[in-house]
């Protein structure tokens, strides 16, 4: 008993809703299209990427034009590309302002600006620093007072330096080399152990300097240069600590000052004069009492500009020869005057 194929559902047939849903068009010899009939078109499921290749059908059937997969037949949703927030940058509540600082925290005086990070750690890092520089300071001074107590009370040591004048000269340019290599190559002065080895070097060196000179000069004269020293230094450490003024911005000035200052010397080595030598010393002593205050301020980091904690060999270097410097001046007008 035969019928038609077209009559009966799931039978490949024009009259066959199924047959236009999952196989496409209708093949030749397997009846013809409706009239409203239009082909979907294919959709990459990317943008720029081909079409996914479909299996072919069966025997007599062409490629389907449907995708046998679930994808979607409408444009797929783009997420617009978002720069993520750089810090410094408005509207970042993570990042600080300024360029390379935290909240209130002054730049660095070189390019050490990476210690910061909040301000409970800003603080106990540079409290760590300057407690980590007057230990080093505190030696420093306690080794070279100590060559000049040597100097000073035992005439044997008296006798030797001024036999061997050529110690002195000796003493001033390791002093010079290394003064040189600490200031100049940082890479080499943020070195353990050797900015440390460096640092004593230096120390030394200047140390047996400074007890060669106040070994030219009475007991009492040195005694009241040590004095007099120790309470301007104090007195100056203390008004940087307490001052509202900032002494960090005036360094470029006080250098000025220095080169005149210098040229100032060689003008007293050729007049020999009493006054214009206590002139000098004067000038001298006021100078470096200024840069002995503007290094303070740079160590504390509570002004314009600060020096980073990994700087604590600089630090110690700057106060230690100021300190010295402030000395030999204030013996060289003490000694003048009681002539």
């Amino acid at each position: 008993m035969s019928q038609d194929k077209n009559s009966y559902p799931g039978v490949m047939g024009e009259n066959n809703p199924l047959h236009n849903n999952v196989y496409g068009p209708p093949q030749p010899g397997f009846g013809i299209a409706p009239p409203n009939y239009t082909p979907a078109p294919v959709q990459a499921p990317y943008p720029g990427q081909p079409a996914p290749g479909f299996p072919q059908g069966g025997p007599g059937f062409g490629q389907g034009p449907y995708p046998q997969m679930p994808y979607p037949q409408g444009p797929y949703p783009t997420v617009p590309y978002q720069q993520p927030a750089q810090p410094g940058f408005p509207g970042d509540p993570n990042t600080s302002v300024g360029d390379g600082y935290h909240g209130d925290v002054p730049p660095s005086y070189y390019d050490n600006e990476e210690f910061t990070n909040s301000g409970f750690e800003d603080k106990s890092i540079r409290q760590a620093f300057i407690r980590k520089v007057f230990l080093v300071l505190t030696v420093q001074l306690m080794v070279t007072f100590s060559f000049v107590a040597v100097f000073t009370f035992v005439d044997d040591a008296k006798l030797f330096v001024r036999r061997n004048p050529w110690t002195y000269y000796v003493s001033y340019a390791i002093f010079f080399v290394s003064l040189i290599t600490l200031s100049c190559c940082g890479e080499f002065r943020r070195k353990h152990p050797w900015n440390l080895i460096a640092l004593s070097i230096l120390t030394l060196s200047l140390s047996y300097m400074v007890g060669m000179i106040a070994s030219f000069y009475d007991t009492e004269t040195v005694i009241m240069a040590v004095g007099i020293t120790a309470v301007v230094c104090f007195t100056v450490v203390l008004f940087s600590l307490q001052s509202k003024y900032d002494f960090t911005s005036c360094r470029g000035v006080l250098f000025v000052c220095l080169i005149v200052l210098l040229l100032f010397s060689i003008l007293c080595i050729f007049i020999r004069h009493r006054i214009l030598h206590i002139v000098y010393a004067s000038l001298g002593a006021l100078l470096f009492t200024c840069f002995l205050a503007v290094d303070t301020q740079l160590l504390l980091g509570n002004k314009k500009l600060a020096l980073s904690p990994e700087e604590y060999i600089f630090a110690a270097l700057n106060l230690y020869t100021d300190i010295i410097n402030i000395f030999l001046y204030i013996l060289a007008i003490v000694g003048r005057s009681r002539e």
